[in-house]
């Protein structure tokens, strides 16, 4: 597992990946304000104010692209606010700088031509829009517009690519901000961690539609309460000029003279000259669009001032108009003089906010109302114009707080997990060696990610080293079992052994003939599909049982010194089924050894022949399991070469060729070609057996024999 040690390194390569990415983000913002301020002072008409967005985007990746392109438009936003409001445009051109760069659109001229065709789409497509949008921002025109941008972009990617070719493979891969909670993992690593499929969504996937669904949410909240702040703030701002218009109009009017500025109308220059200054008041203050003053009666609203604007005529002094259907609900307070709120209309003069100040006369009497209609037209555009500056802003701080958290999910949680995942996706429980190789990918892995998933990265090291250990101890008692019942079969063997005193070594020499056979065959390709190293082993176990049915031959015939009668061989030939008997009974007690299976046939069909004229069940050819066709040779051929009491042991050359002259009668054919290729290993076999009968102190341990015949089948 990763010592402090290792973890102290780890750190120190992230904080030096940081330290590198912070110059990277400076080099980048001068590459986008140094070109730009030149070319603003020599008045070109590129911008080139993204050179070093694109720079840092493609060799940096999403954040540090995204954070040229935000720091470099506020910046600029010092000097000209209008640059703020196309930083999301900026933020917009990196994230699509490092898509193209990382599926190789920089790699190749012929696809590095599409890249100024994509990113002038962004820049001069929408940033084209955008004046149309906020229409007190400068523009040449949308298609002209669009040319200069493309033109800033080709020039961008030139200088970006001579840039690259100019610097090392090594040092533009070193720039690529990567902050690894665990091994750092190579190119190919890294692809394959990403690609790792699942059943539904990726949990980076889960994580970005959480978050853009909480952005979304919190974005459109923001922007809603800023619209209704900045509304209330307009409306506001509408009742104070209101305000200032009706302290201006009382500045000028004697309230007093109220009925006679009716009565007179034009024909007084008085009134002439107070219709002048109202009319420079309405003209001097914006968005005012009508100004009058009303005396408010029961039968309507009597005319004392009524200025005429461009389109519409006044009223005369004296005229008696119709209230409007929105004044209705205030008429009982404009007749008893009180001061209403201002009233928001969109009738026939157009979308209006109406304020009503009363004039009072010398006694506090009511005598008019002034009153003046503000235009809300203008309301529309600048709401909207107000809209799409912070929804511009949000965004581009939206996108940084999407690439920020997709980057910490990414290195936090994606690549730990996905990297647990694929180091245990083959792991395999019943190998031990599998087991081990695994603990060894797992702690090489080193996650250190400091949350619940580096508690959960060691409960699983521990979790596999613990499986080691059982699974070691396992296969300890397993071999103990296993030993344990190869030292019985020998044990039962040598019981049956010790009753026939013809045999002498028997089991031992067949079965090390049945495993040099059985080597020899699989080097010689033979049974590809049955001569697995699970099989051989399993048949050389159960080799010293094929003669266990001899148990139940009665001692007279078992050691009978001379030829037996047609009687006695009967009862002899009964041994092979005896032995099944016997092996079964034992399955029943023991059903998952396979051994004790293929030591049944053995036992069983060991002296039937190929053409069928063996016993006990006559079978022929391949009916007669593998296992018993090497048996028959090797059980045979000790039989000849091996000395008993009613004959002496036959040279080997005979033996050799007896066996061969019954091939394909009473041997497999394959088998005895097996038995001819290992023919050197069988005589060594023979002769050290031979050797010990007739020198007992040949060997001075049971582990000098074992390792004579250890070199013996395999030919040293």
């Amino acid at each position: 597992m990763a010592d402090s040690s290792e973890i102290h390194v780890n750190t120190g390569a992230n904080k030096k990946i940081i330290y590198t990415c912070v110059i990277l983000c400076i080099v980048g913002i001068l590459l986008n304000l140094i070109p730009s301020t030149i070319s603003t002072f020599t008045g070109c008409p590129l911008y080139l104010d993204t050179i070093g967005t694109i720079f840092t985007a493609a060799l940096g990746g999403y954040i540090p692209g995204i954070v040229v392109g935000l720091v470099t438009n506020f910046v600029k936003g010092l000097t000209d606010i209008t640059s703020v409001y196309y930083a999301a445009i900026n933020v917009l051109i990196a994230v699509t700088t490092t898509f193209l760069y990382n599926r190789g659109f920089f790699d190749k001229i012929y696809k590095a031509v599409f890249v100024p065709i994509v990113l002038s789409a962004l820049g001069g497509g929408l940033g084209g829009l955008l004046p149309y949008i906020l229409e007190d921002f400068p523009t040449e025109g949308f298609i002209n517009d669009l040319g200069i941008d493309f033109i800033d972009k080709v020039i961008s990617i030139v200088v970006i690519l001579i840039i690259f070719y100019i610097l090392p493979d090594t040092f533009k891969n070193s720039l690529k901000l990567k902050l690894w909670c665990q091994r750092p993992l190579d190119i190919e690593e890294e692809f394959k961690i990403s690609d790792i499929k699942t059943r539904r969504t990726t949990l980076r996937f889960k994580a970005l539609l959480i978050l853009s669904i909480s952005l979304v949410a919190m974005v459109t909240g923001a922007t809603i309460i800023s619209f209704i702040l900045y509304r209330d703030y307009t409306l506001d701002e509408y009742n104070r000029v209101a305000d200032n218009v009706a302290t201006s109009v009382e500045s000028i009017l004697d309230p007093e003279k109220i009925t006679q500025y009716m009565e007179d109308g034009d024909s007084s220059r008085e009134y002439k000259e107070i219709e002048e200054k109202l009319t420079l008041i309405r003209d001097t203050v914006p968005d005012v669009e009508y100004l009058y003053v009303y005396q408010i009666e029961e039968d309507g609203c009597h005319v004392v001032f009524d200025l005429d604007t461009f389109d519409v005529l006044g009223s005369d002094p004296g005229d008696i108009m119709d209230f409007d259907e929105s004044f209705m609900p205030y008429l009982d307070d404009l007749l008893k003089g009180n001061a209403i709120e201002p009233i928001i209309s969109n009738d026939t003069f157009g979308w209006l906010l109406t304020r009503y100040t009363p004039l009072y006369d010398s006694a506090g009497n009511c005598v008019a109302y002034i009153g003046s209609d503000i235009t809300m037209n203008k309301l529309v555009s600048s709401e909207m114009s107000y809209i799409v500056q912070m929804s511009f802003i949000f965004i581009a701080f939206a996108v940084l707080i999407i690439a920020f958290a997709i980057f910490a999910v990414k290195y936090g949680v994606v690549y730990p997990i996905n990297s647990i995942s694929a180091t245990m996706q083959h792991l395999e429980f019943d190998d031990n060696d599998a087991l081990k190789e695994n603990l060894k990918a797992l702690k090489e892995l080193d996650i250190w990610t400091g949350d619940e998933v580096e508690k959960l990265y060691y409960r699983i090291l521990r979790m596999n080293e613990k499986s080691i250990e059982y699974m070691e101890e396992m296969l300890k008692k397993e071999e103990a079992l296993s030993q344990m019942q190869t030292s019985l079969i020998i044990v039962l063997a040598d019981m049956v052994e010790s009753r026939d005193k013809n045999t002498g070594q028997h089991i031992k020499k067949t079965a090390a003939y049945v495993e040099i056979i059985l080597n020899q065959m699989k080097e010689l390709g033979m049974h590809k599909d049955i001569l697995t190293d699970e099989y051989i082993s399993n048949v050389i176990r159960s080799a010293p049982l094929h003669d266990i049915g001899k148990i139940q031959v009665p001692d007279a015939v078992l050691n009978k010194p001379g030829k037996l009668d047609d009687e006695e061989f009967e009862i002899m030939k009964s041994h092979t089924t005896a032995g099944e008997f016997v092996i079964d009974r034992v399955i029943k007690e023991v059903p998952e050894s396979d051994y004790l299976s293929i030591a049944k046939d053995l036992a069983l069909y060991h002296h039937e022949k190929w053409n069928g004229k063996g016993y006990p069940n006559g079978i022929s050819g391949t009916d007669i399991p593998l296992s018993a066709r090497v048996m028959a040779v090797a059980d045979v051929f000790d039989a000849l070469v091996s000395k008993r009491i009613y004959k002496p042991g036959m040279p080997m050359d005979k033996a050799f060729n007896i066996i061969k002259e019954d091939a394909g009668s009473h041997f497999d054919p394959e088998v005895v070609e097996a038995f001819f290729a290992a023919e050197d290993k069988i005589r060594q076999v023979e002769e050290i057996f031979s050797g010990l009968e007739e020198n007992k102190d040949l060997f001075t341990t049971p582990e000098e024999i074992s390792k004579a015949l250890e070199k013996a089948k395999s030919g040293d």
